[in-house]
């Protein structure tokens, strides 16, 4: 976790962006850091692309803000 940039946040990952390993870690961290299930954590735009969105269900966005804002 790097920190918040505007009203994303930046995260860097250790993996490399072949083959979907990357997104992978990217889902794994945020499943961890918010307590929920990687199944609930969900690249919806971006998976190919530096910048994602991601959606995380079971979090409110007033929960992620209360995290790191």
């Amino acid at each position: 976790m790097v920190g918040a940039r505007g009203d994303a946040l930046k995260i860097r990952v250790a993996a490399p962006p072949v083959e979907g390993a990357a997104n992978s870690e990217l889902v794994s961290f945020l499943a961890r850091r918010f307590r929920v299930p990687k199944s609930a954590v969900q690249v919806v735009r971006g998976a190919r692309g530096r910048a994602k969105l991601v959606e995380v269900k079971g979090i409110s966005e007033d929960q992620v803000h209360a995290l790191y804002w």
